[in-house]
């Protein structure tokens, strides 16, 4: 009997316009993480994550949605699977746990929230460099004085 093994998970956190660098960038990451066999976790919540979601299940990929209400996205809802957790801003601690390891696209403070939980509970980040707003600043500028 053979066992199938979890596929590593990359959440990819963040926020963009449509149009920007960073948007672009999100949708490029998307599918390179599924190409790469990788299982993509997105909230869908904004645009940016929202096309690495949509990217990730274009090129065949899985698509883990953790969404803040009690109830199911519609059917469109860019995800292979999806847990509603209910749990308003209290979904940014499973999004930050969700993944091996963490993209990090722009950001404002929801961003901000997750990437702060997920460096407690040392997960590697990977910020998208070059597409404004916080990811940028966060090689230079950790959340604190740890070396995760």
């Amino acid at each position: 009997m053979t066992i199938a093994h979890r596929k590593p998970q990359v959440c990819v956190l963040g926020s963009a316009e449509p149009g920007s660098r960073a948007y672009d960038l999100a949708g490029e990451a998307g599918e390179a993480l599924a190409n790469l066999g990788i299982t993509v976790v997105s909230g869908c919540g904004s645009p940016a994550t929202r096309i690495a979601a949509e990217r990730a299940i274009q090129a065949n990929g899985l698509v883990l949605s953790i969404v803040p209400p009690d109830q199911m996205p519609p059917p469109e809802w860019p995800a292979t699977v999806v847990v509603p957790c209910g749990m308003g801003d209290a979904r940014n601690l499973l999004m930050a746990l969700a993944g091996d390891a963490c993209i990090v696209i722009g950001g404002r403070a929801g961003t901000k929230s997750e990437v702060h939980l997920a460096w407690l509970h040392h997960r590697p980040l990977l910020p998208l460099i070059g597409c404004g707003g916080w990811s940028d600043e966060l090689p230079s500028n950790p959340p604190d004085e740890r070396q995760n």
